[in-house]
């Protein structure tokens, strides 16, 4: 995957020489569902999570004086465990979009994703027209914008929603869907993990900004806004960013 393809949009974020934000070495939970790599995964010989956003939160963490502890927690119940505080934010993939900045409260966009379609390896060379002429299913993950742009594509009754990003996989693979809408910035990992099964055939598709999330009100926005201005200013985000994905 080429980084033009991930990273749609460039955010400019005014940041001034000083970064103030002291949150005196608090230790902050963060909540992921850690099934999504490289974004986040469990690391199988350490039993750590690991990844994108876990990189992208320990150095705010460096800037602004704070310690990460990372939770999984499933996708489906992720914002309303926030909302209950179990955890004090969201570090997931989470697309900033109008309705959820209605329920909750967001950083800067710290990367901006465009989305995909896997496909199966014999399907290779299939384009997105081919799924809006009708006659094909999509599947994604429920209560995703993955899944509310599979229903742009090719309508809400062709649309298969699993509460699981797995489940969509094995769909396809039992050739229940034709594809799966995905995040573009998995798309690399997933085309590995199912080599020679499956393909990101459809790439640069609708593309989000891509936030840290806090529950609404919540005084650390601020602070993490300034250490995400911080690793954007020295370098720091460009590296986490060719880190994983530069070699794609």
């Amino acid at each position: 995957m080429k980084k033009s393809a991930l990273f749609a949009a460039a955010f400019a974020l005014a940041a001034s020489s000083a970064y103030a934000a002291d949150l005196g070495g608090a230790t902050l939970k963060v909540g992921s569902d850690t099934t999504s790599p490289p974004m986040e995964s469990i690391d199988e010989a350490t039993g750590q999570i690991v990844g994108f956003d876990v990189d992208v939160v320990n150095a705010i963490c460096v800037k602004i004086n704070c310690k990460a502890e990372f939770v999984t927690t499933g996708w489906d119940g992720i914002f309303a465990a926030l909302d209950q505080g179990q955890f004090d934010l969201v570090a997931s993939g989470v697309s900033i979009t109008e309705e959820r900045k209605a329920a909750m409260d967001f950083t800067e966009p710290y990367i901006i994703n465009s989305q995909a379609i896997l496909i199966r390896v014999e399907d290779d060379g299939l384009v997105v027209g081919d799924f809006e002429g009708g006659g094909k299913k999509l599947a994604a993950q429920a209560n995703t914008t993955d899944a509310a742009l599979a229903e742009t594509i090719v309508g809400k009754d062709n649309v298969q929603a699993y509460d699981s990003f797995n489940a969509a996989i094995l769909a396809l693979q039992n050739k229940d869907v034709d594809g799966v809408v995905i995040n573009g910035a998995n798309a690399g990992a997933y085309e590995q993990q199912f080599a020679g099964q499956l393909i990101a055939g459809v790439k640069d598709l609708q593309s989000d900004p891509l936030g840290l999330v806090f529950r609404k009100g919540d005084g650390n926005v601020e602070a993490f806004n300034e250490g995400l201005a911080a690793i954007r200013a020295d370098g720091t985000l460009d590296q986490l960013i060719a880190k994983y994905w530069a070699a794609n």
